[in-house]
């Protein structure tokens, strides 16, 4: 199966969409190192190109793991599938 979202590092907690994804989609992932089948979510929203879908749950004040490090800490609680972006997550590159 194609995928439609990929995985930059094992221990992170979102993917990145590669296609739009639409609420109710699977979401297939890959992990980019190697191209291995990773986990798959049922959307919960939809999730444009380029934006990143939970792997997990994410409960409020965790940290967000993209490229094996924190991007952000989630300012909500975030279920697996769901769209995380600027909504619900809050960069710590600008000071948190």
């Amino acid at each position: 199966m194609r995928p439609t979202a990929l995985i930059h590092s094992r221990e992170d907690n979102v993917a990145v969409a590669v296609t739009d994804i639409k609420a109710g989609d699977e979401v297939n992932t890959v992990y980019l190192d190697d191209m291995s089948p990773g986990p798959s979510v049922k959307a919960s929203n939809d999730i444009p190109l380029g934006h990143k879908v939970a792997l997990r749950d994410i409960p409020k004040g965790s940290y967000v793991i993209k490229y094996g490090r924190p991007i952000g800490v989630a300012t909500a609680d975030i279920r697996a599938g769901e769209h995380v972006h600027v909504h619900n997550i809050k960069s710590i590159r600008w000071g948190w």
